[in-house]
């Protein structure tokens, strides 16, 4: 067992999750497509497996653009320097920060080199299923429904040799072909600061936050049931951040423990051996008559919620959901099995509004 988990004990607690079908489920969890087995095997790997949503990682295969079409009635992003240049430099430099932040977790091959440098379009609707990773900042879409500040649009390869406009052709399944984020324009009660406008915008949302969840949507996961987690679904009051920010020594602190353990399985390095290890069960209720007689196959608790907490702070350091697995043609019963994999740190946060 790694050394890590000798400062971990488990706390269980038994919920009830509608993850069907997830393999050993985790608090964290992945955008996921099922390959489209209409198709030939060669084609769709034969399988109705679930498989996550991922990038390739090869050097320079994520190229990010953004949007300079920003609103201005109502004024959606606030920055510290007011003039066009500055303005745009001070945005830019936020989406770079963000970048790193998911680039600078250790044992991933999710790494700086894997992004291309950040280019500019000045084109307002930017974002759409043109195989181009977009961020905008100004533009309407049905999507903003009340109280949503901002949503990350994935597409996803159900098929090998799928292609969605310019983007590469998809070598493997799950592959993303087109992410975009958007931010929400519309909404005169509703801004954003950059890192340096913040202090004097109590009122606006934290720029830095709500990206660096978005850009977790874009790399392909989904939410969090862990509160503290970057990926939990709500974001910070408005003139407060996420976690912490991010520095030169440790440019991804905004993440919770459960982001990185999340990274570290979607875009495993497999030359890490540092944070490697985990924890395996199986939960049963302590009375074996409260198992249900039909369906049958049912052997534990479905749906069981485990934390593992740091007993030196308190802190969350991994959780998963008990649930059953999706293995090629086979999928098993349910048995309330979970594991733990990979988890290094972790911070609280207190969050508020969805997005």
């Amino acid at each position: 067992m790694n050394g890590f988990w000798k400062r971990i004990f488990a706390w269980i607690l038994a919920l009830i999750y509608a993850v069907w079908w997830a393999p050993l489920a985790q608090a964290y969890s992945f955008n996921m497509i099922v390959p489209d087995v209409r198709q030939p095997v060669a084609l769709s790997g034969g399988s109705a497996c679930p498989v996550p949503a991922h990038h390739l990682t090869a050097t320079g295969s994520i190229a990010v653009q953004w949007s300079t079409a920003l609103s201005t009635n109502p004024v959606t992003i606030l920055t510290q320097d007011q003039t066009p240049s500055g303005q745009l430099a001070e945005i830019g430099q936020t989406i770079t920060q963000v970048i790193a932040v998911w680039t600078g977790v250790t044992g991933t091959t999710l790494l700086p080199s894997t992004f291309s440098p950040l280019t500019q379009t000045p084109t307002q609707d930017a974002c759409g299923a043109d195989g181009l990773n977009t961020i905008c900042f100004d533009q309407a879409d049905s999507a903003f429904t009340p109280g949503v500040l901002a949503f990350t649009r994935v597409i996803m390869a159900d098929v090998l040799g799928a292609q969605v406009g310019s983007s590469p052709v998809a070598t493997e399944l799950g592959q993303i072909l087109d992410a975009d984020i958007y931010f929400n324009p519309s909404d005169p009660n509703t801004t954003f600061a950059t890192p340096q406008a913040l202090p004097t915008a109590p009122a606006a949302y934290d720029l830095e936050s709500v990206l660096t969840h978005e850009m977790g949507h874009f790399l392909g996961f989904s939410h969090s049931d862990v509160w503290s987690a970057m990926m939990f679904p709500f974001a910070p009051a408005p003139g407060t951040i996420s976690g912490t920010r991010p520095t030169a020594q440790q440019p991804d602190a905004p993440l919770g423990d459960d982001d990185r353990t999340g990274l570290l399985v979607l875009y495993p390095d497999p030359t890490n051996t540092l944070y490697v290890g985990s924890i395996t069960g199986k939960i049963t209720p302590a009375n074996p008559l409260a198992l249900p007689a039909n369906p049958p196959g049912v052997t534990g608790v479905f749906g069981s919620h485990v934390v593992a907490v740091d007993n030196s702070t308190g802190a969350v350091a991994g959780a998963v959901i008990g649930g059953w697995s999706c293995l090629r043609q086979v999928r098993r019963s349910l048995t309330a099995r979970f594991r733990f994999l990979h988890c290094p740190w972790e911070t609280a946060i207190p969050c508020t509004r969805k997005r």
